[in-house]
């Protein structure tokens, strides 16, 4: 947990934003995370009513201060997803939650924030069609299993085959990579599906799910992507949406690395990457 607050040090410390270039989201409404998970799930969250088994498929305990934190990191998903409409794109420093299903949680994940913000989205008559990109280390399968029968939602996943979780759900399009894949093969697989998923679907909201955790030293991950191979995985899905002119909303997802301090510089690299990109630099 302690990235978060050491990306939002780097990032001022670096001069990279100033401090009136961040908004601060408010905890997401009921009505609005019911968009998208079941009655009972909520009031087990809100009452701390998980079992013994919902919690250890968590793989976190449980606490009140978890829930509050849940709820104001979909609120800052909505926010961000909000923002990239109207700014052209717009990052979550959270956020990624794709691990949660709609009547249970797994992974860390006891919410899924990607699938809030785009319900939200689409029931506020903003979009119709959005497309979720998601480049962390682990298959985004609840966002998989949320949208398996929505059109309008085409969920993407380039992921390490051979990880967590174990029983992967469909996507509209997955990758799965082999362990050891290094920036190369990496990119090279991303060149050839993004520009032409983009194209054929032409979403309204991109939605890039921009994990760390494929980086060559992260601690879940086996894939060997280098720091700067995750800067032009960056530049290659921003710079699409943004030279097709889509709205595009980043959140941050998992990284693990064994010194904190890369996972932090991957992420700010990310937000780097965006600025440099929307200046047209």
């Amino acid at each position: 947990m302690i990235k978060y607050r050491m990306i939002y040090e780097q990032l001022l410390k670096e001069g990279v934003v100033n401090r009136e270039d961040f908004l601060e989201p408010s905890e997401a409404l009921d009505s609005e995370v019911l968009l998208v998970h079941d009655p009972q799930w909520v009031e087990k969250l809100k009452r701390g009513s998980l079992s013994n088994l919902e919690i250890l498929t968590l793989e976190i305990p449980y606490s009140e201060e978890l829930v509050k934190e849940t709820w104001l990191c979909a609120g800052g998903t909505i926010l961000t997803c909000k923002h990239a409409l109207n700014d052209g794109i717009c990052i979550h420093l959270g956020g990624g939650f794709h691990h949660a299903f709609p009547d249970h949680g797994e992974g860390f994940c006891l919410l899924n924030d990607i699938a809030i913000g785009i319900r939200k989205l689409c029931l506020d008559g903003d979009i119709e069609r959005a497309m979720i990109i998601d480049c962390d280390l682990h298959q985004g399968n609840g966002t998989a299993y949320i949208f398996a029968r929505d059109e309008n939602v085409f969920t993407f996943s380039i992921h390490q085959e051979n990880n967590y979780p174990a029983v992967k759900e469909r996507s509209d399009l997955d990758i799965g990579l082999e362990d050891g894949t290094t920036d190369e093969e990496y990119l090279t697989l991303l060149s050839a599906h993004i520009p032409r998923i983009v194209e054929s679907f032409r979403p309204e909201l991109i939605l890039y799910v921009a994990g760390a955790d494929v980086y060559e030293d992260d601690q879940l991950g086996g894939l060997n992507l280098t720091m700067e191979g995750l800067k032009k995985r960056d530049e290659l899905v921003i710079g699409e949406a943004l030279q097709n002119k889509i709205p595009i909303a980043c959140v941050l997802a998992g990284g693990y690395a064994r010194k904190v301090e890369d996972t932090v510089n991957i992420h700010v690299n990310l937000v780097k990457v965006a600025k440099d990109l929307s200046l047209g630099g």
